[in-house]
């Protein structure tokens, strides 16, 4: 496998979680071991299993935490609308970071058809 680092998906999963930090810097104290800690975890969640990934030795071990980083995102697009919903993000915000992880999910899904074909 290549180094992380190389790997552009994992490059803008970077990107989005210095985002979730800073958006969720702005929400209430109280849920510090709420919804902010659940988000923060979910998106630092997406690189960190691209990473894991792709240093094990075959690739059918990379799709399955590249399928772990998957379902990482759609948590934290869930738990991104909760945070809209109840107002602790304003609607732009919430359309920028939600943008961002749709693209990292369809670059995602990219990268696993990619492997997928070559087993």
């Amino acid at each position: 496998m290549s180094h992380f680092k190389k790997i552009l998906v994992w490059q803008k999963s970077i990107s989005l979680v210095t985002k979730i930090y800073k958006a969720t810097r702005t929400f209430p104290k109280e849920e510090m071991f709420g919804l902010t800690s659940q988000i923060r975890r979910s998106s630092v969640s997406i690189p960190s299993n691209i990473a894991e990934g792709s240093g094990r030795e075959s690739t059918k071990d990379f799709l399955r935490f590249l399928y772990i980083s998957m379902g990482s995102i759609f948590e934290m697009q869930t738990q991104l609308e909760i945070a809209k919903n109840i107002i602790y993000i304003k609607e732009e915000e919430f359309n920028n970071l939600y943008e961002d992880s749709r693209e990292i999910e369809r670059m995602l899904a990219s990268l696993i058809r990619k492997l997928k074909d070559t087993i």
